[in-house]
């Protein structure tokens, strides 16, 4: 059998699974009712001996009703049940089942005691030997690490009480979660070892609240790695007052005590001698909130609050913390998108060290130079888009991921510079709705809706709905577009470890066509508004059509199983039109022009499978990723074209344009119908490794087998054949290997290497007939990942070269024809920042080092360097936001960014002069609403942000935008 032909049985394997689902499982049902996670250590807090457990009958609704009970006999009950190992026959019917009462565990933050007795081997427990409570070593448990299961929390909630206000952490498994408490400096931290935050869709968040109550900073609920939650609770003037209750109807809850009603630390520690005194009924209650404890009601809705994001599934495909990865990822979340009011979703990879945008047609479809290589492929929620008409739309994009260096080991076919991946939205498990209009100069208008929650009342059923539609002009004179945007996506729970996601995107643009100016430097002088269309051709019309099916299978705690079919329909049409050619005549001043029609009908198909198994071998653990890719791309574009010679069209000056050329009315020039067809199958394994706690290896390779064919028809005016039919057809295979090494001396600071390979077809053949071999690039990476400011910013250093081996280039023997032999290089330095340096100021920045040049070829000059790659170039933008007084809400934000000269052509005649621009921010926040202005290029810099299709783009002049948007 052949490996494609067993790639498909893979690939319909997969989805026979998918339609299967998961069939029902029996267990054992001891008698007293306690399953294999009730034997586990009792957690406590670090800063006292003694705990006070809650058995009450009623079910907790706030912290008022969870109240101090016997300790003793709660233990003496739990050791009673956990001996009773007879299974029952007796398996009672749902519906007959009494639900058992409410237990709590109440844990109060008092000063750590001196402990000599041996600790449990994870946090604080219950040594069931010696019948007392003990203190944890504060060192992760080795079993937890090595396959324990993983309790999911879903979600993040913020309640106010009457002495502060509760954090609730929600899961149905409450009593399975293990603590390890512990204070730094003015914090209070608690890591859950054997805990994720995951929304009910899969998708991973990070909770953050600043100045809730009087004397607390700041609390965080965070994924500090794979598979352990960080909450932490940051103090004024001293650790703050902290109590836990573990409640199996809401989860674990932390309970926060405000500075002006909490009992001083001295009192604290002298009643909690006395459970009973702890009871918060008997405490006498303020009549009014005090000042700075305003009541409060917030629900998580699974989007990034702040500038560092601590995981991104982009380089493995799992979710794995950035300090694990061997390789340079950056990430761009929706707090950023927003404080820039980024309109354009490209625009938000100019905050990441080593990227570009090079925009094209209209702005509307832009392509990347990452690392000194253009693309414009990128991904979407992980699939590749390998033929984008149109850019994502930025109002359903959730963060924009940017894995630098080759990704042909998961993604397959791409360039070595790296990949952008935009991540969505998905529908929360709470109600969520958000509304926003924004306007600003040259006719912009865009309202836009954001909403989400549950369908139904168990919240198997969610959705999500993001809507837009945009009005504008352009400072480039007769330009303007409209679009509309819709995006419906439905999560349903299937199970507790089934979930299916059904999502489909709709954009319909229509905009006039603008194709730049001339690939020459004296276009520089031309003003930034210059058109040299036809103001009266019409508008282009671009529709797309994407969807995307998402299923997910956990069998067991060690092993899951994800597919994601997606299909991509995208047509274009310009109608007819006038458009620039070619380069100014010699006098400086006049412009060729041709007339063309240009259809197209592209259409994409992929299809993922992944198995996802988690397992040991000794003391070494492993995360086994066993994948097989299938894609298929059918493009067929009609062009029909006046032609210069038979049909010519008027001519126009770049300096004094006269509008109102005549429209050819036939085409009998350079008319025809061109396809393009590409089918992949790949298949590829990767493993992560954890050697020691502080030594992560990660080894993937990647098997791709390619076939593509090309056609092309002359046709008339009216799409009739009038010649015969060419058709090229080749295919080739490639493998991508990967090899990373992750070394952390120390808990923040992350050294890592790695060795990675991509590749790129060749089109054609060789004078001999001959298939050309891909295009291969090969990249040495070296990096430092810190987390500085308790882990509040996070700072990455990466060197790396690159070299792209077998690049088309002249064949000496016959210049008609190429040879695979050219060779190009690039190596640098990068350096980015993101994070918060104080409560209510976040930074976000990037500087970087690039040398892309030619190293080999046969008619190109050596040392050449690639067009549109910047040598240089960098970014910073900061935001602050007033914390406490009259002004509290206001903020404030500002950036600059910069980029070097970029050569043009090859070889290299001119270059696009190297530019900075500032931008800045004023906003509002109260309740529930928020008023903000963006000031864009605000000291109106005349600069050319880069180069694409032999054009040069003048980029926007100083540009205001207003937005106000309430949600609730």
């Amino acid at each position: 059998m052949k490996l494609d032909n067993l790639f498909q049985s893979l690939l319909l394997t997969g989805a026979v699974v998918l339609l299967i689902g998961t069939p029902a499982k029996g267990k054992e049902v001891r008698e007293d009712g306690i399953g294999e996670s009730s034997t586990r250590w009792l957690g406590k807090s670090t800063l006292d001996d003694k705990v006070a457990v809650t058995d009450t009958k009623s079910p907790v609704s706030a912290p008022s009703s969870r109240k101090p009970g016997n300790f003793q006999s709660q233990i003496a009950s739990y050791l009673g049940r956990v001996k009773s190992d007879k299974p029952s026959q007796n398996i009672p019917q749902l519906s007959k089942i009494e639900l058992p009462a409410t237990r709590a565990i109440m844990l109060v933050d008092t000063p750590t005691p001196t402990n000599t007795r041996q600790s449990p081997p994870f946090g604080n427990g219950f040594d069931i030997e010696a019948g007392e409570l003990v203190q944890g070593a504060g060192s992760p448990n080795p079993e937890t690490r090595s396959g324990e299961q993983v309790v999911l929390i879903t979600g993040v909630k913020v309640n106010p009480t009457d002495k502060g206000v509760e954090v609730i952490l929600e899961t149905s498994k409450g009593e399975q979660l293990q603590l390890v408490n512990r204070s730094a400096g003015n914090s209070f931290v608690t890591d859950v070892p054997n805990a994720q935050l995951r929304l009910p869709s899969g998708d991973a968040f990070t909770f953050r609240s600043e100045k809730p109550i009087a004397g607390v900073t700041e609390i965080t609920v965070t994924n500090f790695d794979a598979n352990t939650i960080r909450v932490t609770v940051i103090g004024d003037a001293g650790v703050p007052a902290v109590e836990l209750f573990d409640s199996p109807d809401e989860g674990l809850v932390f309970s926060v005590a405000s500075t002006a009603t909490s009992t001083p630390p001295q009192q604290q520690s002298q009643t909690q001698q006395k459970p009973e005194a702890a009871n918060p009924e008997s405490q006498t209650q303020p009549s009014q909130p005090p000042a700075g404890d305003q009541p409060i009601e917030l629900v998580v809705t699974g989007e990034q609050d702040g500038y560092s994001v601590p995981d991104a599934s982009t380089a493995t495909k799992t979710d794995t913390a950035l300090r694990d990865i061997p390789q340079s990822i950056q990430v761009v979340p929706q707090e950023v998108i927003k404080d820039q009011k980024i309109t354009r979703i490209t625009d938000a990879v100019r905050n990441v060290s080593g990227v570009t945008v090079q925009k094209d047609i209209n702005d509307t479809t832009d392509s990347y130079n990452i690392r000194g290589f253009s693309t414009n492929n990128f991904l979407k929620d992980g699939v590749s888009v390998p033929f984008p008409l149109i850019n994502p739309s930025p109002y359903n994009i959730e963060r924009v991921e940017v894995l630098k260096g080759p990704a042909s080991v998961l993604y397959g076919r791409l360039e070595p510079g790296g990949i952008v991946n935009y991540v969505s939205k998905q529908p929360l498990s709470e109600p969520y709705y958000s509304g926003e209009f924004a306007m600003g100069n040259y006719d912009f208008y865009n309202p836009s809706i954001d909403i989400s929650g549950p369908l139904t009342e168990d919240k198997r059923l969610l959705y999500r709905f993001n809507g837009a539609y945009e009005s504008s002009g352009s400072f480039v004179d007769f330009v303007n577009q409209q679009s509309l945007f819709l995006s419906p996506t439905l999560t349903y729970k299937i199970g507790d470890a089934t979930t299916l996601n059904l999502s489909y995107n709709y954009v319909n643009t229509d905009a006039v066509y603008h194709g730049g100016l001339p690939t020459d430097p004296r276009s520089f002088d031309a003003p930034r508004n210059r058109f040299l269309e036809e103001p009266n051709d019409g508008m282009e019309h671009t529709e797309t059509h994407s969807i995307g099916l998402n299923f997910s299978h956990r069998f067991n705690k060690h092993l899951e199983f994800r597919s994601i079919f997606s299909t991509e329909l995208q047509n274009y049409n310009n109608g007819s039109g006038v458009f620039r050619t070619g380069s100014l005549q010699p006098d400086g001043r006049t412009v060729t022009r041709d007339f063309a029609k240009d259809i197209a009908d592209i259409e994409v198909y992929s299809l993922q499978n992944n198995l996802i198994a988690d397992f040991n071998t000794g003391s070494i653990e492993h995360k086994l990723l066993f994948g097989v890719d299938w894609t298929k791309l059918n493009a067929l574009q009609p062009f029909f074209r006046a032609g210069q010679l038979d049909i010519p069209v008027a001519s126009i000056d770049l300096f004094d344009p006269k509008y109102g050329a005549s429209a050819p009315t036939v085409f009998d020039s350079g008319s025809s119908v061109s396809g393009t067809f590409s089918e992949t199958s790949a298949i590829y394994l990767q493993d992560q490794v954890t050697l020691l706690p502080n030594l992560k290896l990660l080894l993937g390779g990647r098997y791709d087998f390619v076939n593509n064919a090309s056609s092309e028809q002359p046709v008339d005016k009216d799409g009739n054949p009038t010649g015969e039919s060419t058709r090229n057809e080749f295919s080739g295979e490639a493998f991508s290997p990967r090899i990373g090494i992750v070394y952390q001396p120390i808990e923040p600071l992350s050294l890592y290497a790695s060795y990675s390979q991509s590749f790129v077809p060749n089109d054609g053949r060789s004078r001999t007939g001959e298939v050309f071999e891909p295009s291969r690039g090969t990249q040495y990476e070296v990096g430092i990942r810190a987390e500085l400011l308790d882990r509040r910013l996070v700072a990455n250093v990466a060197a790396y070269e690159i070299t792209k081996t077998n690049v088309l280039t002249t064949d000496p023997g016959d210049r008609d024809f190429s040879i695979a032999a050219g060779e190009v290089t690039s190596r640098g330095i990068e350096f980015d920042l993101a994070g918060k340096i104080l409560p209510g100021w976040n930074v976000i920045g990037s500087f970087f080092l690039n040398d892309a040049f030619i190293s080999k070829d046969n008619t190109l000059p050596e040392g050449d360097k690639l067009t549109g790659a910047p040598s240089q170039g960098g970014s910073l933008w900061t935001t602050y936001e007033i914390q406490s007084g009259n002004l509290q809400g206001f903020g404030f934000g500002a950036g600059v960014f910069f980029a070097g000269s970029r050569d043009v052509t090859l070889p290299n005649t001119f270059k696009l002069p190297s530019y900075g621009k500032i931008d800045a921010a004023l906003f509002y926040r109260r309740d529930n609403w928020r008023v903000g202005i963006n000031f864009k290029n605000l000291l109106d810099t005349k600069y050319y942000e880069s180069t694409s299709f032999g054009d040069i783009r003048p980029a926007a002049p100083f540009t205001v935008l207003g937005t106000v948007s309430i949600s609730f």
